[in-house]
């Protein structure tokens, strides 16, 4: 088919109608679909169902050192889940706390807490006379951009490119502006461009010199394990012994969670730290609550057990995920690659396909998917306060629907991105 950058004005008008056509054809079909959110499908929640077996009414709730995990205590969870949480992410166990099932909430204790009491004893965030300000690398993710504006915190973009974000711009801020007290990471697989951060990007991390003491790098290993291949699995360096090697232990905390390997809604959650950091985090902890959920974890410590069995785990994960992301791709290249009106990354792990629309026409996808019944997330959610400088970012979540209902969420998707499209050179041209 020709591009449309090449087609007349006649012939765009005819492509319309024939798009208007295909369009009404999936209206009168009343659908129902969610591409929203990155949710794991049912089929996935149930390659865990056995655990619930674990632990019940016979079950000897003792950990490996005794404790009783029915009862009060170990507020930085037991042993045998940070073993397994530390063999997950590739880091000591003894600098993993465990938490309940939000890596998100941990997250926000951790803004909050720097917002009210400081950083090893630095001034606290509120008390500043201007904002403080977070990097966030864009397209990102929009929760992590929903904490810091909820709390004030100025949000900088910084351009993603291939290797990760631009560490040029990064070293910039981070070494020149003392408000700059943190940036977002997802290092791996990256929601929702799924890039993984090259050694050199990680390697620049670590050797940062923050003009602001209490700067750290919110290090989001939220899809560590999450391959779609065999064959092509990213890796991604130890950003916590990188910073160790370059002087600067306590400048990062790396957070993670089964969340999309056992129950979404019902897994662990950890965080791993320089020691230093550790016995702050220990020291507020202690205040804040008496103990997380001790069955839960020796739950998961007892079904998952180590990098093994999360391997084992994540691989049938990835029978289910595969399909999915291959029909999205899959379809895209038929649709859209001919045109030329669209840009996407093939990711090798993760939850999403990023979808790059030509400029001002992301908005208007969304709004014509939703009226034909397919809920996407909305345009601007990649980037802080909801504002693409381009409208142009789509993030596809492959993982709830299935198959054959994410076979015809495609296709209305591809039919609204030409429809826009055209849609935006006829005005052009007006």
């Amino acid at each position: 088919m020709k591009k449309y950058s090449e087609m007349t004005r006649d012939e765009l008008r005819k492509e319309e109608k024939n798009l208007e056509y295909q369009y009404e054809k999936y209206m009168l079909m009343n659908l129902k679909l969610d591409m929203s959110r990155g949710k794991p499908s049912k089929a996935q929640l149930d390659l865990s169902s056995e655990m619930l077996d674990v632990v019940n009414s016979k079950t000897d709730c003792h950990s490996e050192h005794g404790a009783d995990c029915r009862n009060y205590g170990d507020v930085a969870g037991i042993d045998e889940a940070k073993k397994m949480l530390g063999d997950m992410v590739d880091v000591p166990w003894d600098q993993v706390i465990v938490y309940g099932n939000s890596s998100l909430s941990v997250m926000y204790d951790f803004v909050c807490r720097s917002m009210l009491k400081g950083v090893l004893g630095s001034k606290p965030w509120c008390k500043y006379d201007e904002n403080v300000k977070f990097l966030c690398p864009v397209p990102g993710y929009d929760r992590h951009f929903a904490i810091t504006e909820y709390f004030g915190i100025d949000m900088i973009n910084i351009p993603m490119t291939p290797e990760g974000p631009d560490m040029e711009l990064v070293k910039k801020y981070v070494e020149s502006d003392p408000l700059v007290k943190g940036i977002w990471c997802v290092p791996k697989y990256s929601n929702p461009q799924g890039i993984t951060y090259s050694d050199d990007t990680v390697r620049a991390f670590a050797n940062l010199k923050p003009a602001a003491e209490d700067f750290r790098i919110y290090w989001d290993n939220a899809y560590c394990v999450h391959h779609l291949y065999d064959d092509k699995q990213d890796e991604l360096l130890d950003i916590l012994a990188e910073c160790e090697k370059a002087g600067n232990p306590d400048m990062v905390y790396e957070f993670f969670s089964t969340s999309k390997v056992t129950f979404a809604g019902a897994g662990i959650s950890g965080c791993a730290a320089s020691y230093t950091n550790l016995d702050e985090i220990r020291h507020q902890m202690g205040i804040k609550i008496i103990s997380y959920d001790k069955l839960n974890m020796l739950r998961h410590a007892r079904y998952l057990v180590n990098q093994e069995g999360i391997r084992k785990k994540m691989k049938q994960h990835a029978e289910i995920m595969r399909p999915k992301f291959d029909l999205v791709l899959n379809k895209l290249n038929e649709e859209l690659s001919d045109l030329e009106i669209a840009n996407w990354i093939e990711p090798r792990g993760g939850y999403f396909v990023a979808f790059e629309a030509m400029p001002g026409c992301a908005t208007r996808i969304i709004e014509l998917c939703g009226q034909a019944g397919v809920k996407m997330t909305p345009a601007g959610a990649p980037f802080p306060y909801h504002k693409d400088p381009e409208d142009s970012v789509i993030r596809i979540a492959p993982s709830l629907p299935p198959l054959e209902e994410l076979k015809t969420a495609m296709e209305v998707f591809t039919i609204c991105v030409k429809r826009a499209t055209v849609e935006k050179l006829l005005s052009k041209e007006a």
